[in-house]
């Protein structure tokens, strides 16, 4: 028999039917207390991980450094994985209006839009460029670049001024280097570091005293359906939680922190984001802060025979 991979971890969820589990989710998980202690941890919190969307407040953080001035609705859809709504695909288009720039100037990855209504609506019309979930990242990428004289033709280059400019801001808040370099899948550089990397991350830019990191998570808190989209995940938990900055990524990576600096971190090894919300849910719960529902339903038939729970 061989052995379990080293980057399975611990189980962080079981889904139960009939008092039976059935499947599990296993992965990586730490929990920082206010004064950055670690007060919960499972699997291997050191192994590098790459942190997907979740670190889109920090490249957002990047370009305000670099002279980018947004008002709070369009920063937040900066630091966004939207849904593709028509409110979206406007501002993405108001970003590059306010830089001289199209639609046509984006190099992301093509896509239908994320949000599950928004992609019915789309129907079987072309993946566009506008309509993928980073295009408000790279549309505000873009208007860094003009706002810096960079070019813009090569802003996805790994040594793009705008590229190293992130990467200085992730390895600032994380106080740790990246340990593989690679490319998202929206086509930006991607850069690779532990969980508990992301979540000293993440904890950094919550207390952080820099007005630039408090602009940037300010407009997601103000803007949470910008962030995400009507009836996501993040958005829900944001609106139903006063000060909570939430952020999920692909691949199974998701954070959360409060103000006063407890952060949440955790990347389940299969990749799958089902158990997201009971276990954030879970998490806060210890924290002593009530959250929207997120109870995950087991149906056999139209009867509820059991459901997601969280191993924490």
């Amino acid at each position: 028999m061989s052995e379990l991979h080293p980057f399975q971890g611990e189980v962080l969820a079981e889904l139960i039917r009939n008092g039976v589990v059935e499947s599990v989710h296993a992965g990586h998980l730490v929990a920082l207390a206010s004064d950055g202690s670690v007060s919960l941890s499972k699997g291997d919190i050191s192994l590098p991980i790459f942190p997907r969307s979740t670190v889109k407040s920090i490249q957002a953080s990047a370009m305000v450094r670099a002279g980018l001035r947004l008002p709070p609705k369009l920063l937040a859809l900066a630091a966004s994985s939207h849904s593709g709504s028509q409110a979206h695909l406007d501002a993405v288009l108001e970003i590059l209006a306010s830089a001289g720039l199209t639609e046509n100037d984006l190099l992301n990855a093509t896509d239908k839009p994320l949000g599950e209504s928004e992609r019915l609506a789309w129907g079987s019309a072309a993946p566009t460029r506008l309509a993928m979930n980073c295009s408000g990242k790279h549309a505000a990428m873009l208007a860094t670049c003009v706002i810096n004289g960079w070019d813009i033709k090569s802003y996805l280059e790994m040594d793009h001024p705008l590229q190293l400019a992130i990467l200085r801001e992730i390895e600032s808040l994380a106080n740790q280097s990246v340990t593989n370099k690679t490319f998202d899948g929206c086509g930006a550089p991607l850069f690779a570091i532990s969980t508990i990397g992301l979540a000293q991350a993440v904890r950094s830019i919550t207390i952080s005293s820099d007005p630039i990191h408090q602009e940037v998570l300010s407009a997601c808190r103000q803007f949470p359906e910008m962030v995400a989209g009507e009836g996501r995940l993040t958005t829900r938990m944001m609106q139903g939680v006063p000060g909570l900055f939430m952020k999920d990524g692909a691949e199974g990576v998701n954070i959360a922190s409060m103000p006063d600096g407890r952060t949440l971190v955790f990347k389940i090894a299969d990749g799958s984001l089902r158990s997201f919300g009971v276990i954030i849910q879970a998490v806060l719960k210890q924290w002593g802060i009530t959250t929207p529902h997120e109870a995950v339903d087991v149906y056999g038939g139209a009867a509820v025979v059991g459901g997601i729970r969280a191993v924490i």
